[in-house]
């Protein structure tokens, strides 16, 4: 506010200042020597001279005003490096032992602040190897149960265990390493294709590179490419499109080949052409790991072992999608109004 309350106040105040004194030397010439004495000539080099002095104190106000955002800047900077980190390493944390891929929500409790109640003493268990889909509408908690699974937050009551381990007692490093998180917005470094897929594993090869595009269905688009592997592309992806960035993704996934995989709503930028394609690429990339899948267009989902719904902080059903539809409840509502539509 200080910043922006300055930057409106110098440069008018001096741009005035300046039209105020060149009015003032013309009427000074106009008047006092208006009979002759000066020609108008004279009267406009002045003029000209007092432009010239007034233009180093406008930069001097444009240095100021540059100050002065820079100092808010900082401020904010210093404000964020100041901020308490609130998810650590415990005391006694150890390694996180080779993932087997079992998920445990032993009574959680969460919330990100006082005002809301966002799980209220959720309980599951996910089997090694199962896919979970979690559905419900906006809000109702389906990203915050991933997002504890990661441990970018602490439970404020209950347990989430990997194979029996509390996550807690375990470092971060080491339980991140063995997971796998495809966001909706897929970063794009820049760089060539071929490294920002070796980006999952840095020691993999050019061979195991260009079989996990083959896996996705990545592979064909690339090799349409002016340079195939090897073409520049910039950062985040300008020269690709929403699609092409998300099958980059599914094949950086897949060469970290993580214990557990976690899929927020990963597909929902690929149009339903490229989606067929890629079915059988996601079957492999889900085959052998535990996977959490996030998705509101229910048709990429369907094939999962298990549909969660998800709403009031709770797990309001669970069951395969044909168990689901069988019963009629929340899930099978959601499902008739998509189809419908």
């Amino acid at each position: 506010n200080t910043a922006v309350r300055y930057s409106n106040l110098v440069w008018p105040g001096i741009d005035s200042i300046s039209v105020c004194v060149r009015a003032a030397i013309f009427l000074s010439g106009l008047i006092l020597f208006g009979q002759g004495n000066k020609s108008v000539g004279t009267i406009v080099a002045i003029s000209s001279y007092a432009s010239y002095f007034w233009q180093p104190i406008m930069n001097l106000g444009n240095i100021f005003n540059n100050f002065i955002n820079n100092i808010a800047y900082l401020e904010r900077i210093f404000e964020t490096m100041d901020e308490p980190v609130t998810v650590k390493d415990a005391k006694d944390a150890v390694e996180m032992p080779k993932i087997r891929g079992e998920v445990t929500f032993d009574h959680v409790n969460f919330s990100y602040d006082a005002s809301k109640q966002i799980l209220n003493d959720v309980s599951f268990t996910v089997k090694p190897g199962e896919s979970v889909a979690l559905v419900g509408p906006t809000g109702a908690g389906k990203s915050t149960i991933v997002n504890l699974i990661s441990r970018f937050y602490n439970v404020n009551g209950g347990r989430v265990l990997i194979d029996g381990q509390d996550i807690s007692q375990v470092t971060i490093h080491s339980l991140r390493e063995q997971m796998g998180i495809m966001m909706q917005d897929s970063f794009i470094f820049s760089g060539t294709i071929m490294d920002n897929i070796r980006y999952g594993n840095k020691t993999a090869t050019d061979e195991e590179v260009i079989r996990a595009a083959k896996t996705v269905r990545a592979h064909d688009f690339i090799m349409q490419m002016e340079d195939g592997y090897q073409t520049q592309v910039n950062e985040r992806g300008s020269r690709l499109s929403v699609g092409q960035r998300q099958l980059i993704s599914f094949a950086r996934a897949l060469l970290n080949d993580p214990a557990i995989l976690i899929l927020d709503e990963a597909t929902s930028s690929i149009d339903t052409e490229t989606e067929i394609a890629l079915q059988k690429g996601l079957d492999e990339l889900l085959k052998g790991r535990t996977s959490f899948i996030i998705a509101h267009r229910l048709s990429t989902i369907q094939g999962a072992d298990r549909i969660m719904y998800v709403d009031n902080g709770n797990i309001m059903e669970a069951g395969s999608h044909e168990e689901l539809l069988a019963r009629k409840g929340l899930y099978y509502d959601l499902y008739m109004s998509q189809y419908q539509g």
